[in-house]
């Protein structure tokens, strides 16, 4: 007989629903808008170490901008798994406008209306981060004693948008100290981007390309005398969507569907003269199992060959490396490994309709794991990615305390326990 009715029904039994709001409502009080992650990490180290985690530690990733660590250590004889999530939310500018004379005025405040929790970073990703957290504490009040240790990390620098940031400087330290043998590398991980409690076991990659177009300004009596970057420019966009057409019709990831480019910006022209200059900016969404490399390259084939006029010149660059130099790679692990069908299962028993496998619609640092480590990561968290970055952000109270009673049943079953259930 499976032990997960029993479980999570002791699991249900034990929940401190009002610790487990007061952890995230604390959470969401500390701006850590990137650059300012330390406000968030000293909140977590502190209740890391009052919820029972060992080997606390805390380390800088770039000056005033820490990361903190940290496991339980379980009795012996089972798997290691990990739970990782960002402690960086994206701005709040304007926020305030938005709601003034609101109880959601205050981005911090993480007011409870209509049985939603609000406020900056409430999805992305401070319940993910609670929900790991509590869930320890909720087996601790059920009497479970796990065989696998449990490890926690949270990042920084995952978030874009502040100058000088946004490069998953946090995560590639942390990496860097499980490959240099310093913190013990796990058999699974969890990265607790908000998925809506849906397993994402696969995410896209991406590449964004900024493209300078130079040709030679003249006025507008004799363009003969110049060479037009502005149409030069159009020849280029009929190339890339045409290719990018070509892209999707490649093929299609049952999960994460086709690849494309999105063309996001174009900007030039001259005053009653040829234009001289012209820039076009663009995003690829790459599958699983594409190369970042051979996009790249294929990419620059298709703009250089829609340029019919030799004196115009085009530079191409790629301002957003992540775990490569041109962008994101994408990743997936296997659907049917055993963590993964846990895991759905847990959820799928805690909040019905939940768990199901996904795709990934976003990028985000499980590629540093499963790529660059070998270890089999998936997404996993309360809120949803398509309020988040906005002035709505949100996390559904029960959808949150339904997250936190999935990852403890989760654990023990992944983990597995010294007693009977």
């Amino acid at each position: 007989m499976s032990p997960l009715p029993a479980l999570q029904a002791r699991l249900q039994a034990a929940l401190d629903r009002d610790d487990a709001i007061a952890l995230l409502r604390g959470a969401i009080g500390k701006n850590s808008i990137t650059g300012n992650e330390a406000n968030m990490v000293g909140y977590l180290q502190d209740e890391m170490q009052q919820r029972g985690l060992t080997a606390v530690e805390t380390a800088e990733f770039a000056p005033g901008r820490p990361n903190v660590w940290g496991h339980r250590a379980g009795g012996g004889g089972g798997p290691r798994l990990q739970f990782i999530g960002h402690t960086d939310t994206v701005h709040v500018d304007g926020w305030h406008e938005h709601w003034a004379g609101d109880p959601r005025q205050d981005p911090f405040a993480a007011p409870i209306i209509d049985g939603h929790i609000w406020g900056r970073g409430a999805g992305d990703l401070k319940a993910g981060i609670c929900t790991s957290l509590a869930a320890l504490s909720l087996l601790d009040r059920a009497g479970i004693r796990l065989k696998g240790d449990v490890a926690l990390a949270f990042v920084g620098d995952e978030e874009s948008g502040q100058p000088g940031s946004g490069i998953s400087a946090g995560i590639k330290d942390y990496v860097g100290r499980i490959e240099a043998g310093t913190i013990a590398r796990p058999d699974f991980c969890v990265y607790v981007e908000p998925t809506r409690l849906a397993v994402y076991p696969a995410q896209i990659g991406f590449l964004i390309a900024d493209i300078a177009v130079t040709g030679k300004s003249a006025y507008f009596g004799v363009p003969e005398l110049g060479h037009d970057a502005l149409k030069a420019s159009h020849a280029i966009m009929t190339a890339l969507w045409a290719h990018s057409d070509d892209v999707s019709a490649r093929a299609e990831h049952d999960l994460v569907g086709r690849g494309f480019l999105l063309i996001t910006t174009l900007q030039g022209g001259g005053f009653i003269a040829v234009p001289e200059a012209c820039t076009l900016s663009l995003i690829r969404k790459l599958l699983p199992g594409e190369s970042l490399d051979a996009a790249a390259a294929e990419l620059e084939a298709v703009i250089r060959g829609a340029i019919a006029d030799p004196a115009i010149t085009v530079s191409i660059t790629y301002p957003a490396g992540r775990d490569h130099p041109l962008g994101g790679t994408a990743a997936e692990v296997d659907m049917t490994h055993p963590a993964v069908t846990q895991l759905s299962q847990a959820v799928a028993a805690a909040m019905p309709g939940r768990g199901a496998l996904e795709g990934a619609p976003f990028w985000s640092e499980s590629p540093f794991l499963v790529n660059r480590l070998g270890i089999p990561a998936v997404y996993c968290a309360p809120g949803d990615i398509r309020n988040c970055h906005t002035f709505e952000e949100r996390v559904s109270v029960e959808e949150y305390l339904a997250g936190i009673v999935a990852f403890a049943c989760f654990i023990a079953l992944y983990c597995g326990v010294e007693d009977e259930i």
